[in-house]
């Protein structure tokens, strides 16, 4: 395999990269098409259908198993990664992104509810951190499709 890639001089970090553009981008899609706002935030945000983690991860993962096989310490390394990635996106951020939510609540009501009459302050916690665990899988196929679509490139 000759390694040069066209973006990053390493073809697997360059289909690694439109996995994970491609992800982010359908997000910005995504605020146009169901919120009717177009939104380039969005594009550099965390949180919401795919996973841009889970594509990524997935992508890299399937390219090296591509590129080097399946039974190499390369693959063996980047699927351990790849599983606590996503595990992470679906798990704990999910669950921060839940108490975010809680907090945000408690911080709105609470002054009223004890006669204040005002907010503590104006600051929110931002809430779409993680993932469910159908953002997370859809991120995956996502990503594996890439690679194989990019084979010939990789080989």
């Amino acid at each position: 395999m000759n390694e040069a890639g066209i973006i990053f001089d390493n073809k697997i970090l360059d289909v690694t990269f439109i996995a994970w553009f491609i992800a982010q981008f359908y997000k910005v899609l995504e605020t146009i098409f169901i919120d009717k706002e177009f939104n380039v935030k969005r594009f550099f945000e965390t949180g919401g259908m795919p996973s841009s983690h889970s594509s990524t991860v997935s992508c890299l993962t399937t390219c090296i198993g591509i590129v080097y096989g399946t039974n190499t310490p390369y693959f063996a390394i980047s699927i351990v990664f790849s599983g606590i990635i996503m595990y992470d996106a679906a798990g704990i951020r999910r669950a921060a992104g839940k108490q975010a939510r809680i907090v945000n609540k408690m911080l709105e009501e609470l002054p009223f509810k004890l006669g204040i009459g005002q907010k503590f302050s104006d600051e929110r916690l931002k809430e779409l951190l993680g993932h469910t665990p159908f953002e997370v899988l859809i991120g995956t196929i996502l990503g594996m499709i890439i690679a194989f679509l990019f084979k010939d490139y990789l080989i």
